[in-house]
């Protein structure tokens, strides 16, 4: 349920208020100046230091009613009007990237601002870890876990936007690019991983993930390549053919198969080109 304005929010303290309005008039994501003026104007909070940078602006409004009401009513409401998920209908990753932002600072106050653009009583955050984790988990426990760089730069959209079932579908495809920027192919799947390790008939390896030596480097290489086909086959192909809300894909699969996708990109970064 929503903090509604009938309902007394305890005064936020300055430091609070100052970073909330850092991440709402964020220069990169935030609102412009106008959009400032605009909203404040909607919540009938004056517009006391117009001249000044957006946050401080902001800022200054802020401390400004607060100091003369003595709640923290007005902050909630311009949250809300600022957060309208209908404004945000063709941007939806830049309002989870502002929704994160901010409820890693609400999380102090014990608020948190849902999906739905509204704020929310949540218990108090104890610390800055807790307060992250709540922001987004599936980014914290990804970084938590050192999951590879490929990783994040193929899907780090769908993981700010918390998007489950696309994160893991685009890690997937960092897998194909990656093979086959060392392989110099252009196939796909399985008929890709069997001819870039060896495995497709008459065919020698263009990838080693070893010396390729022994019979069990020779064994690796061919697990090495089950592991990815395996892949493909139970995760890449079901996402790919499948909706969205037909194939449940929840934060526990999706962090364990970016982890194994990460452990792919390990293997590879230390992949050479075989002899032939």
């Amino acid at each position: 349920m929503g903090v509604e304005a009938k309902n007394p929010v305890a005064p936020f303290d300055a430091p609070t208020l100052e970073a909330i309005a850092r991440v709402i008039a964020d220069t990169h994501y935030g609102l412009t100046g106008s959009q400032i003026q605009y909203n404040l104007r909607q919540c009938s909070i004056p517009d006391v230091d117009p001249g000044n940078t957006k946050w401080k602006r902001l800022y200054n409004a802020f401390v400004e009613f607060q100091n003369k009401h003595r709640i923290g009513n007005h902050v909630v409401k311009f949250i809300n009007e600022s957060f309208s998920p209908a404004s945000f209908t063709c941007e939806p990753e830049r309002f989870e990237e502002r929704r994160q932002g901010l409820n890693a600072v609400l999380s102090f106050a014990g608020m948190e601002l849902g999906v739905d653009g509204k704020v929310r009583r949540v218990t108090r955050a104890s610390n800055l870890d807790d307060a992250l984790a709540r922001a987004n988990r599936l980014k914290q426990e990804l970084r938590r876990r050192d999951v590879h760089a490929e990783v994040i730069r193929f899907c780090d959209a769908e993981i700010i936007a918390n998007n489950c079932f696309h994160a893991v579908f685009e890690a997937m495809k960092s897998i194909t690019s990656r093979i086959r920027q060392l392989s110099g192919l252009t196939s796909d799947g399985a008929e890709l991983v069997d001819a870039a390790f060896g495995f497709a008939p008459n065919s020698n390896p263009l990838i080693a993930i070893n010396a390729l030596a022994t019979k069990t480097e020779q064994g690796e290489q061919r697990g090495f390549a089950g592991l990815l086909k395996g892949l493909y086959g139970t995760v890449r192909n079901p996402l790919g053919h499948e909706a969205k809300i037909e194939w449940e894909m929840t934060e526990q699969d999706a962090l364990d198969i970016l982890t194994t996708v990460s452990l792919i990109h390990r293997k590879l970064d230390k992949a050479h080109k075989a002899a032939v």
